[in-house]
């Protein structure tokens, strides 16, 4: 069996994973985006203790959702077989859906096309190159904004290979896992949410997370890695102005991730403003009523 930890960013899933792997007994596999790259330690709230699939790419690296499920599937796999229970970890909706799941993604971008394709968009402008995604591919353009610069140039370079970004989107809330798994959701009240993450972003700020960001693009980072949430800011800005623009962008991203929860099929809901123990103790309660796991070690 699988055990999947889904949640907005300062919910808590570090630690609760981390209880139940403990309690399982089993691993830790991360489904978090950025915490994939090494080099940003602290802004991606990397967990201090091993986990799979962290720090695994380099700044540099342009990672995709294809290579992380590659990964994730080889690392579930290797636990299941060691008689482990893969903790499926993390707030990337879509990178959680690909560890979990068979998803059909479409090919990895070719480099001359992209070229060419940034150029086609860039000629065109916003309004234009969307109005030309939709004319061949209505179901693609339905699901990007005219302004997502990066989603319209991916949805038009998958034309010419053949592909759509709406079977990936058809596939997405489909229930079907590789393997019988509980998926979790943190829930916590939105002001207790808003709470923690003032509080986190100040803690990275003490922690060094200005140093860190400055010398990481002081190197190569990829357009992918550079979307890391805060890089920019914590690099550029001075100090308070930094801790505010980052708490706005990571408030509004648990918005997101908490919508994405909501759409999570066969999600389970558990209350997570206790502490991780208790919270795990709960999971571990429900994991072993579906799937009867051996007690504590």
């Amino acid at each position: 069996m699988v055990v999947a930890v889904f949640g907005p960013t300062a919910s808590g899933k570090t630690a609760v994973s981390q209880a139940l792997a403990d309690r399982l007994p089993g691993e830790v596999v991360s489904c978090d985006a950025m915490q994939a790259y090494r080099g940003l330690p602290i802004l991606t709230n990397q967990p201090p203790r091993p986990a799979r699939l962290v720090g695994v790419w380099p700044l540099s690296h342009s990672g995709s959702v294809g290579e992380y499920q590659t990964l994730a599937h080889a690392a579930i796999d290797e636990l299941l077989a060691a008689g482990q229970v893969p903790v499926v970890a993390g707030g990337t909706g879509l990178y959680l859906r690909a560890a979990l799941a068979d998803l059909e993604l479409p090919p990895p971008p070719d480099r001359p096309l992209r070229l060419s394709t940034e150029a086609l968009y860039d000629r065109l402008g916003s309004i234009e190159a969307h109005r030309l995604l939709a004319l061949r591919d209505p179901e693609a353009a339905e699901a990007v904004h005219p302004n997502d610069r990066r989603r319209i140039v991916r949805a038009l370079e998958l034309l010419e290979l053949g592909g759509s970004l709406a079977p990936e989107r058809d596939r997405l809330w489909a229930s079907e896992t590789r393997h019988p798994t509980l998926v979790v959701g943190l829930r916590v009240a939105k002001e207790e949410l808003e709470r923690r993450i003032a509080l986190r972003t100040r803690a990275m700020f003490e922690a060094g997370v200005q140093e860190e960001a400055r010398a990481a693009l002081r190197e190569p980072v990829s357009a992918t890695a550079r979307r890391t949430l805060g890089l920019v800011e914590a690099a550029t800005l001075p100090r308070e102005a930094a801790i505010e623009a980052i708490s706005v962008r990571t408030r509004r991203y648990a918005a997101y991730q908490r919508k994405w929860m909501r759409r999570i099929p066969g999600l389970v809901t558990v209350k997570a403003e206790r502490s991780a123990y208790e919270v795990a103790d709960e999971i571990l309660a429900l994991a072993r009523a579906r799937e009867r796991l051996p007690a504590d070690r």
